[in-house]
């Protein structure tokens, strides 16, 4: 009886380890890997965007603050030409108000503008390497399977030489 057990303890183990084999697949695992690298670096391309956006909406409010300086301006110099100093002195302050906004978003496009070549850059050395792990990928499932073949072939042939050996050959 003990015999018999070893032997169903032995088989049930053989098709455990099998089972796990199938399910524990290198080169899903490798494919997952690389999936997840690739979605990383999308999270990074579409951050660059993000970022892109935000530096062109401060650009255009800048813009449109350029533009209500230049009229604040226009407006002290006709107030001034027309005698009144007390509208030249508002539109005085108003013009000063916006300039240091202007200072500000200028320097927030500025930061952003960094803040971008930065992103840009560790995109091109994540791009680099999310390609380099793609050929490492592909090399190690092409080394795998031909792994699997060589074990196959030797398998095959043990059972061969078995199999002739039972037979007296």
């Amino acid at each position: 009886m003990p015999g018999l057990a070893g032997r169903f303890s032995t088989t049930v183990k053989a098709k455990i380890s099998k089972l796990l084999d199938r399910a524990e697949d290198p080169a899903e695992t490798l494919d997952y890997g690389y999936q997840k690298q690739v979605e990383l670096l999308q999270n990074v391309k579409k951050g660059i965007a993000d970022v892109v956006t935000s530096k062109k909406r401060l650009q255009m409010q800048s813009e449109k603050i350029r533009q209500s300086v230049v009229k604040l301006d226009t407006q002290a110099r006709t107030a001034l030409a027309q005698g009144r100093e007390d509208l030249a002195r508002t539109a005085l302050e108003r013009k000063n108000v916006a300039q240091s906004e202007l200072q500000s978003l200028d320097t927030q496009v500025a930061e952003l503008e960094a803040q971008q070549e930065q992103l840009i850059a560790n995109e091109k050395k994540l791009r680099a390497k999310v390609e380099a792990f793609r050929t490492k990928k592909e090399v190690i499932k092409a080394q795998y399977s031909a792994s699997e073949a060589q074990v196959r072939i030797s398998e095959a042939a043990t059972g061969v030489g078995e199999e002739m050996a039972d037979l007296g050959l």
